[in-house]
């Protein structure tokens, strides 16, 4: 009776006990469960500590997003001849410089036309009250006198909240001031000593660790960057754009609704929701139904033309993110720390995205099998010596 082959020697093995294959499948459960919980256990701690640290980290999460931006003419500067103090002081400087033209240009407007816009919007409410009263809906008066009482009831309710609201807007009006000033305070320091940060840092956690911190570091820095001044770039054409049609229509308001343009563009999607609605509503109330049916058609043109020709063009394929994953961590972020969360909810989910990234890479490189695998397969498949 001739051998069996090598490689398909008979399987004597015993069949493992059903109780014993549920155990070993619950005891992995079990493992991958504590884990779930220890993660999700470490997240809520992170969080916590955010909150609580909120008014430390917001400033230096504020001076890094605008260092990103300033970080390129700062650079310019100093390959020219400046001094890295110099080069960034003319470049904070610069930002606080345009920052106070636009709301120079923004307050005055607003003031100018704010009256106009009042009496035109008792105008538009006694409209919308005389079509809810004829047809489809044809709400009788009682309903709407009831439903405006309760909101004056509400109100009267909250009278003592809404007191101290405005009391403590004083404060809140403070700490705004003080952190703005700390915020670019910080930016000067980033954009003038940031260069040196990364190898401080890789000298301190060593080749091991450092190597990976400072890859890691440079990619975050790169698709901030990019993300913020694409955004940047994308929301200033929405406003030129959606800005002159408002101007050429005669909205109230025109300059000021393209600089919230601007503005939302950097909340994506939301944002420019938001923006949009607004643009029509001033156009309803300040104009016609006519005039806000064309900025609405405007708008959906305009945002056609973002989504289809600006962020593909302009937007870097390593720096895209999922409509839902966007809509997700704008809505997140919104919930948990208002209109801040979310304009920074995107760049945070972009950041998460490098990390999961990079992780992936390594993981790859881990498990590729090597170059000296393959030729070693090959070999012992020539050299096996036929069976007898």
């Amino acid at each position: 009776m001739s051998e069996p082959t090598k490689g398909h020697e008979p399987d004597n093995r015993t069949p493992r006990d059903r109780g014993d294959v549920i155990g070993a499948g619950v005891l992995c459960l079990a493992k991958w469960g504590l884990c779930v919980v220890a993660i999700a256990a470490g997240a809520w701690v992170l969080g916590f500590l955010v909150a609580k640290l909120w008014v430390v980290i917001l400033p230096v999460v504020l001076a890094i997003v605008i260092a990103t931006v300033l970080w390129p003419p700062t650079r310019w500067l100093t390959a020219h001849g400046l001094r890295p103090a110099a080069a960034a002081s003319i470049a904070v400087l610069g930002f606080v410089g345009v920052l106070a033209g636009v709301i120079a240009l923004i307050v005055p407007s607003v003031v100018d036309q704010a009256p106009e816009l009042a009496d035109k919007a008792t105008e538009g409410v006694n409209r919308v009250r005389d079509w809810l009263q004829g047809p489809p809906l044809r709400i009788r008066d009682e309903q709407l006198d009831s439903a405006v009482d309760a909101i004056v009831s509400r109100l009267r309710s909250s009278s003592e909240q809404i007191a101290t609201g405005v009391f403590s807007g004083v404060s809140t009006a403070t700490s705004t001031l003080i952190t703005l000033f700390l915020v670019l305070v910080l930016t000067f320091f980033f954009v003038k000593d940031g260069p040196r940060f990364l190898p401080w840092l890789h000298r301190v956690s060593g080749d091991r660790s450092g190597r990976h911190l400072e890859e890691v570091l440079n990619r975050v820095w790169v698709v901030l960057g990019g993300f913020i001044r694409t955004q940047a770039l994308v929301s200033l054409i929405d406003a030129v754009l959606i800005g002159a049609g408002l101007v050429i229509l005669g909205v109230p308001l025109a300059l000021v609704l393209a600089v919230i343009t601007f503005l939302g563009g950097f909340i994506p999607i939301v944002g420019a929701f938001v923006a949009g609605a607004l643009a029509v509503l001033v156009a309803l109330v300040g104009n016609s139904l006519v005039t806000a049916l064309i900025v609405l058609g405007i708008i959906v043109a305009v945002q056609q033309l973002e989504g289809n020709v600006l962020q593909p063009v302009l937007q870097s394929r390593s720096m895209k993110l999922h409509a839902v994953i966007v809509l997700l961590a704008v809505t997140a972020g919104g919930s948990l720390y208002g209109i801040v969360g979310a304009f920074l909810a995107v760049p945070a989910a972009a950041i998460v995205a490098v990390f999961l990234r990079y992780i992936g890479e390594q993981i790859d490189e881990a498990t590729a099998p090597s170059p000296d695998f393959g030729l070693a397969t090959a070999s012992e498949s020539t050299t096996e010596p036929a069976a007898e």
